[in-house]
């Protein structure tokens, strides 16, 4: 069972309700190991000293600003905690703002406050009044060592704890180079803006997030499952170079065309679960190659087998 990141209090106003912070995301990235090609040994990661090319032990390692390139200020752990923020488990609203106030960009990582036994009825007051009102609270909380602004959100039996970025780790699009002006200036002619509407009404849908699949992650386990029955055989690495694909869109297109193609055909549909038909035919054309990789192995082997 998963275990609190830590158990303090959710506070607004006078209000104070016990809860426990529990992570709202689960990793499933796959780790890699790397290796010695000639041996298949592991690979340690050194402190090295850049200088000597000496291993450095965690002892005699301290933290630096650089400040000008190999000029640093050393910074002692007193300082740092100088700076650090109170560690006290409290989720402190300080304001409350309209939910839908908050642009996206902000939103960083979940959490989700799980009311202590006897503080539900706090607990569902906050919950329910922020669904009836819209509003979100805005809060600093402290986890570990490091002070984040969070807004408090509900969502169905949950209050949600959405780490928030701080407008300076943001980047202002304006410092890009993006198209400004109206349609006009860019020759979209009002009809293509009307199919356009046409084509994202005919695609439109319920939002599902269990249609969706990570398609790398699946079949790269399947790699990996393959490897572990043939013991560890190596495959050999395939070099892909990547082409855009034919249904790229640029200026000169002619929309008018593309969105009508694309209304009569609908062929740019939501995404389905992963037993779909084209999910099965991509599967089947790579059990083929898979089975034909294996074959020719199994022949080289026989081969090397009779020549000793």
């Amino acid at each position: 069972m998963a275990r609190p990141i830590w158990t303090g209090t959710l506070s607004f106003g006078l209000l104070n309700v016990p809860v426990s912070l529990m992570s709202g995301e689960r990793k499933t990235d796959l780790h890699f190991r790397m290796l010695d090609s000639r041996s298949n040994t592991p690979v340690r990661y050194e402190r090295v000293n850049a200088e000597t090319g000496d291993e450095v032990p965690w002892k005699d390692i301290v933290k630096a600003f650089e400040y000008d390139k190999g000029s640093y200020v050393v910074l002692e752990k007193s300082d740092i905690a100088s700076a650090a923020p109170e560690s006290h488990e409290t989720v402190e609203v300080e304001t409350f703002v309209d939910a839908t106030a908050i642009p996206l960009p902000y939103f960083d990582k979940p959490y989700v406050l799980v009311p202590a036994k006897k503080a539900e009825k706090g607990y569902v007051l906050l919950r329910e009044t922020l669904k009836q009102t819209g509003q979100a609270g805005i809060a600093r909380v402290v986890i570990r060592t490091r002070e984040y602004l969070a807004a408090v959100l509900p969502q169905d039996d949950a209050l949600m704890l959405l780490l928030l970025r701080y407008p300076q780790e943001l980047v202002d699009p304006a410092d890009y180079r993006l198209p400004e002006g109206s349609p006009g200036d860019y020759r979209i002619a009002g009809k293509e803006l009307e199919m356009a509407k046409q084509l994202i009404e005919s695609m439109a849908g319920e939002w599902k997030p269990d249609d969706y699949r990570n398609e790398f992650r699946t079949r790269l386990e399947a790699v990996i499952r393959k490897k572990m029955k043939s013991k560890g055989a190596l495959a050999e690495a395939e070099d892909t170079e990547y082409e855009a694909p034919e249904d790229t869109t640029t200026n000169v297109v002619d929309f008018v065309s593309l969105l009508q193609k694309s209304i009569a055909g609908n062929k740019r549909t939501p995404a389905k679960k992963s037993g779909g038909k084209a999910a099965k035919k991509a599967a089947k054309k790579t059990g083929k190659k898979a089975a034909k990789k294996t074959a020719r192995k199994s022949a080289k082997k026989k081969t090397a087998r009779k020549a000793g």
